[in-house]
């Protein structure tokens, strides 16, 4: 079995979304519902920073800095720290981003949901490094996990209501097209990776796991993990060879799941790619 160790304590309320990038020096993820971001220092303490009411996604900048997904939109952190959130997407305080990553072009991608996770009240957004923003996919649920194959002719994608996984083909022009069942699940799928032999990583929202499907969509390997809420999970490493996993304790008791909301690491034996940045 794969030796899973805690590296933080519960410092968390519902973390979510890592992302190894040395232009920032190593693991950033986020605290979404607190609006804030989180960095494991190379000593092991966690520092924090707001950066609005929801923090949903973050990827590297070519430039430095980070482009994050925000409660209803997008912001930009520039390399000198400050952070700029750009015009509101939509108005309906009842839906929140949650979920993103960047294509193999520099275009950051992220999706949304309602707090009260009604059917179809989501969608997928693209924003391009000129800034305007575009709609990828409607009527969604729950958007979440997003990442590309190794050649970047795939995109795997997590609509978490749907309990499967679906995969795309990628085109720059024509965008996501294709769209079929990669895998069907048994648990709620919430954050993705992929790994450098093509291999998908998910994250089993209240399955205390991470499961490995082989390319071909076949379960490969298992991850437990000692939280019930496990939300994502990365690549990192100066080798890019462990995996961090994140996880949540929204909705819990206290007391409940006494573990949920600290980070996780893994040796599963294989790598992963460098983070794509965006380009804007």
């Amino acid at each position: 079995m794969t030796r899973v160790e805690q590296v933080t304590d519960v410092v968390a309320y519902h973390g979510e979304g890592p992302v190894w990038s040395p232009r920032w020096g190593g693991l950033r993820w986020v605290d979404m519902l607190a609006g804030d971001v989180l960095h494991l220092r190379a000593d092991g303490a966690v520092e924090r920073r707001s950066v609005g009411e929801i923090a949903a996604a973050l990827r590297p900048r070519r430039g430095g800095g980070a482009v994050i997904g925000i409660e209803r939109g997008f912001a930009l952190e520039e390399p000198d720290g400050t952070v700029r959130a750009l015009d509101e997407v939509w108005s309906d305080p009842s839906v929140r981003m949650n979920e993103g990553g960047c294509d193999p072009d520099g275009r950051f991608y992220c999706g949304s949901m309602a707090y009260d996770q009604r059917p179809g009240a989501a969608a997928l957004y693209r924003l391009d490094p000129d800034g305007s923003v575009h709609v990828v996919l409607e009527g969604v649920t729950v958007s979440n996990g997003l990442e590309w194959s190794p050649d970047g002719a795939l995109a795997y994608y997590n609509d978490t209501a749907t309990h499967s996984i679906a995969v795309f083909d990628y085109d720059r022009d024509a965008g996501l097209i294709g769209r079929r069942v990669f895998a069907e699940l048994e648990y709620r799928p919430d954050g993705l990776t992929v790994d450098a032999e093509g291999g998908v990583w998910t994250a089993l929202a209240d399955g205390g796991a991470v499961r490995r499907y082989t390319p071909d969509g076949q379960l490969d390997a298992v991850v437990e993990v000692p939280a019930r809420k496990v939300t994502a999970c990365t690549f990192g490493g100066t080798d890019l060879d462990q995996l961090f996993i994140t996880t949540s304790r929204e909705g819990l008791e206290p007391g409940e799941d006494p573990l949920a909301g600290a980070l996780f690491r893994a040796d599963v034996g294989v790598r992963g790619t460098p983070v794509r940045e965006f380009a804007g």
